[in-house]
């Protein structure tokens, strides 16, 4: 019995004991906290000492060199004004084309610096011209003084020219020497441009466009039949009136026009009975001619009183006088002219033109001012495209033009002369009518003309 209860207490004490293991491996056990070692007292660290920065001698690290921003360019200090010359006759032979000149440039010049003056790249600003006029009176002598003083005192980039040829052959040759540009209208004679001129600009028609114009503008306005195919022609003895008479008589036969009649006259003759009279004998229907004043008053007084009225005439040079309607009435009528320009033409600024000239002179503008004004323009237009005041970039600057001034389009050729219209003007009952070219025209041909005396 004792061996059986100790048996059976084994059991109980060895499931005690069990019991107990696994209670215990049951029960949650509590993390252990980390220990937070203790912070030593505040007097036991010393405070931080300041060091001094030690002092660097200068030269043992060299300071950086400081680099200014870049800036722009700074342009060139400007002059006050672009200087601009010319040797006009405002009096003399040739003084009534040379008095229709001056207010072109002059009026020209007041617009451009109306506007600031013209930007001249250079000097990145708008420069206003400044334009000296001297009265050569229509010496040629006195122009080639007056021309060397521009160059000499004002020192002028660019020359504006004068009127009539003789004028032009002298100033010309004085704008190469100085190596000026040179630009200049009223004047047809185209032998000045064969000199190998570099600097002279002309946008102007010459003799070789007006000797053909001549008689392709009358086959296109008269019927075939009622042309006046017996042409006299009364020559000057000048470079211009040789060039033009001589391209008369080459185009009149190409066009199936007779020269009947070619006379010749020295320069300021006033008495051409003789050579009206051998007109009239040989049946001529038309009269080309160019003289100036008085010349071509007294030939037109003197056609009167002998009974000749050609079915047609061109008189170049004397008709363009303002005076011409009111000192003949209306002898002068029915005369054409090739002037180079007409105030009715339908350009951009012709209307400012003309207002202008209206305010002052109480008429249009004359025959001469508008393409005085659009040398002006092409110029200006020249100075802004080359940038600078260069004469010779200005001069290639003007070589390369390509624009629309008063007188229309305007290009220049090699050797100075221009591509630009050709128009006809004719007096009609006192007042000058453009005929020519038609989509411009203001009034038809009056054709043929009658007698004087059925006027």
């Amino acid at each position: 019995m004792n061996e059986r209860y100790l048996n059976w207490a084994l059991r109980m004490i060895g499931l005690v004991v069990l019991l107990t293991i696994i209670v215990a491996c049951a029960a949650p056990t509590e993390a252990p906290k980390p220990t937070v070692p203790p912070l030593p007292p505040a007097t036991s660290v010393p405070a931080a000492t300041a060091v001094p920065p030690t002092p660097v001698p200068a030269t043992a690290v060299p300071k950086p060199t400081a680099v200014p921003p870049t800036a722009a360019p700074t342009a060139k200090p400007a002059p006050a004004y672009i200087d601009i010359g010319a040797s006009v006759p405002l009096t003399g032979k040739f003084g009534s084309l040379g008095t229709q000149v001056k207010p072109g440039y002059a009026y020209a010049v007041a617009d451009i610096n109306a506007a600031g003056g013209i930007y001249v790249k250079e000097f990145d600003k708008k420069i206003p011209l400044r334009l000296t006029i001297y009265d050569d009176e229509s010496d040629p002598t006195k122009a080639v003084s007056k021309m060397e003083t521009l160059f000499a005192d004002q020192k002028v980039v660019a020359y504006l020219g004068g009127a009539g040829s003789d004028m032009h052959v002298a100033t010309t040759a004085i704008a190469e020497k100085n190596k000026v540009p040179y630009l200049g209208i009223a004047f047809a004679l185209n032998a000045i441009h064969q000199k190998g001129y570099k600097y002279l600009f002309s946008p102007f028609p010459k003799s070789v466009q007006q000797g053909p114009d001549t008689f392709t503008i009358l086959n296109a306005l008269i019927p075939e039949g009622q042309r006046p195919l017996k042409v006299a022609i009364f020559q000057e003895k000048s470079d211009w009136g040789v060039e033009q008479g001589a391209l008369w008589k080459e185009n009149a036969a190409k066009n199936g026009y007779t020269v009947v009649d070619a006379e010749e006259y020295a320069v300021g003759t006033t008495d051409f009975a003789v050579m009206i009279s051998k007109a009239k004998a040989a049946g001529a229907e038309t009269l080309l001619a160019l003289p100036n004043q008085p010349s071509g008053e007294a030939m037109f007084k003197q056609m009167v009183e002998l009974g000749w009225t050609p079915k047609f005439s061109l008189i170049i040079r004397a008709p363009e006088n303002v005076t011409w309607g009111t000192n003949l009435g209306k002898n002068g009528d029915y005369v054409t002219i090739f002037p180079g320009w007409h105030n009715a033409m339908r350009f951009p600024g012709v209307d400012k033109l003309n207002a202008a000239y209206q305010a002052e002179f109480k008429r249009p503008a004359d025959l001469l001012t508008g393409p005085a004004y659009a040398c002006v323009q092409i110029l200006a237009a020249a100075i802004e495209k080359a940038g600078t005041l260069d004469r010779d970039k200005i001069r290639d600057a003007i070589a390369a033009t390509n624009m629309t001034t008063v007188i229309g389009p305007v290009t220049f050729n090699a050797d100075g002369t221009a591509k630009v219209l050709d128009p006809m003007v004719q007096w009609q009952n006192g007042k000058l009518e453009l005929v020519w070219p038609l989509d411009q025209a203001t009034a038809k041909l009056a054709y043929p003309a009658p007698p004087f005396d059925k006027r």
